[in-house]
């Protein structure tokens, strides 16, 4: 990639000609020409580069233009999400063209386009004086992606992230050429979704009297009552939203544990021959909870019901139904769970788990969809068409490739943002080992010694951001950033082997995409470390030393 370029993630190739220097710039004769399949992305130029230079980005052909096309020999040679991007002359009579493999390798295409425009357009309104030149560098860059899914974990459950701060969540991911945005909606301490036909799943289960504030051991409260969900109408903006920018939105709905904000709201979900339902509330603290659902044919068809209107709000092909962190203490002490052990002749709790995890299984394949779950769904059989959410390590994601199925890879170890920046007393509310900017950049997908075929079944990757000690849009921004940027590049560009990578390249483009980050408003960690105001002094974390293990 020529030194002067600053893209992130970077392009498979970038290539300025050395018999056409100079540049092209954009004005007010600049329009859009957008053929078939490319309107959404000329909506979203015109949206977006229209505010943030003062052009009107008018409809139009001619040498102005900025020419959006879709073509099969891209699709050929870079997949249906990549694209050709030139302004090196090449292609006659336009200023800018932009041809994808699919719609979606034209809008990744305008986002390197924004990207070569400069910092300030990434600004909602223009910051710059009228007639400002806004120049591109003669260039064609050929790309395409390296993984299709390429995904960001939002845990909304833990603390509540209003559905405007999910939009823009969606712009940040677009603008790193993110994909899946993998909503974690429910869990112990929230219920974030609309269900009509349980009312109290929003009712009671979206609400918590108080609040841990850091870690479970910490003996800090916030007092103030939390909550909050998302109605139907806002899901279906949600997902529109998405859509417009290429992103899958992939729900989970977690069973059969983190259940207990639904059994507040439901008490007869719960194992109740073994304690008091009633008297369980939304929980409060973090930590893996004891009560779990109990496996009755009623708690089947009630979450039956829950995910037939998870289905008409998110078109998705995969549902996550979480499946992890289920202790069994209380289905080993109820009677009632232990008939249906019985009954259905399974060895244990753990296979109790792997029935409930298959029931969901085809219960969602007979409706066309999915299931993905937590790698300990893997625990007594994996049901056969279900993919996996690699967490504890590698080694449950090899495990499941290995059998045929497929796998989206987030290791704790390498792709928790929740985990600390760097080591010190600076770090705000400290949880997990030290994941540096460098070692997200040196993290690798696929693990060594995977043969071909187990390989093609890695999907993916993901970063996953749990909210426990992120009680607000800046304390995520703040863990997530600038490490999705070194992220959105291991899941999108083909790099070498992780010591082999450009860090100190990667290092100098990021000089760029600060400045980037400063214009889209982002409370990133400053590479010198946090702002005072970022800090959480007193609020106590649970920072784990050392290197962490490779598993």
């Amino acid at each position: 990639m020529p030194s002067e370029l600053d893209l992130i993630p970077a392009p498979a190739r970038a290539e300025c000609p050395a018999d056409a220097p100079g540049h092209v710039a954009l004005d007010d004769r600049t329009t859009i020409d957008a053929g078939p399949g490319t309107q959404d992305t000329a909506r979203w130029l015109r949206a977006v580069l229209g505010a943030a230079t003062g052009l009107p980005l008018a409809d139009g052909a001619g040498p102005h233009a900025i020419r959006l096309r879709t073509g099969a020999d891209v699709t050929r040679e870079h997949g249906p999400e990549g694209y050709v991007l030139s302004t090196d002359g090449t292609v006659a009579d336009v200023a800018v063209a932009i041809e994808g493999g699919g719609p979606a390798g034209v809008f990744w295409g305008a986002q390197t386009l924004r990207q070569l425009l400069g910092p300030d357009a990434y600004r909602r309104a223009r910051v710059v004086p009228a007639g400002h030149d806004w120049s591109l560098p003669r260039i064609t860059v050929t790309d395409g992606p390296r993984f299709p899914w390429r995904g960001l974990m939002l845990d909304v459950a833990r603390h509540f992230m209003p559905k405007d701060d999910v939009l823009r969540q969606l712009d940040l991911m677009a603008a790193h050429k993110l994909n899946v945005l993998h909503l974690h909606l429910t869990d112990d301490q929230g219920w974030r979704i609309e269900i009509k036909r349980h009312p109290r799943l929003t009712e009671v289960g979206a609400w918590r009297a108080r609040t841990k504030w850091g870690h479970r051991a910490s003996p800090l409260w916030n007092e103030t009552p939390h909550g909050g969900y998302y109605t139907h109408d806002d899901i279906r903006e949600i997902v529109a939203y998405a859509a417009d920018r290429h992103i899958s939105v992939v729900p989970e709905i977690d069973v059969p544990g983190h259940s207990q904000a639904a059994i507040a709201a439901y008490p007869e979900l719960g194992n109740t021959d073994v304690i008091d339902t009633t008297a369980l509330s939304v929980w409060d603290t973090w930590g893996v909870n004891p009560n779990v659902l109990a496996p009755t044919d009623n708690v089947l068809r009630f979450y039956e019901g829950v995910f037939e209107e998870v289905l008409e709000l998110f078109p998705s092909s995969f549902v996550h139904v979480g499946g992890d962190e289920c202790p069994k203490d209380q289905w080993k002490a109820s009677p009632t769970a232990q008939a249906r052990i019985e009954e259905l002749g399974v060895a244990d709790e753990d296979g109790l788990q792997s029935w409930f995890v298959r029931h969901f299984d085809r219960w969602l394949a007979d409706r066309g969809r999915r299931l993905i779950g937590w790698d300990e769904i893997l625990e007594g059989g994996l049901a056969p068409g279900a993919a996996v959410s690699s967490w504890r390590g590698y080694a449950g994601g090899v495990t499941a490739a290995e059998a045929g199925h497929d796998v989206v890879m987030c290791p704790e170890q390498q792709v928790y943002l929740d985990h600390r920046q760097a080591p010190g007393e600076d770090e705000p509310m400290p949880i997990g080992y030290v994941r540096t900017l460098e070692d997200v950049y040196r993290f690798e997908p696929v693990p060594p010694g995977l043969d071909e075929t187990a390989a093609a079944h890695i999907l993916g990757t993901q970063a996953n951001v749990w909210t426990e000690v992120m009680e607000n849009r800046a304390r995520v921004d703040y863990q997530t950033h600038p490490r999705l940027a070194a992220f959105a590049e291991v899941a999108w560009s083909r790099l070498p082997a992780p010591g082999a990578r450009d860090l100190a390249g990667f290092e100098r483009r990021m000089t760029a995409h600060y400045r980037r980050l400063d214009a889209l408003g982002v409370d990133y960690r400053p590479p010198g470390g946090p702002h005072p105001w970022q800090r959480r002094p007193g609020v106590q974390g649970r920072p784990v030393e050392g290197a962490p293990p490779n598993v």
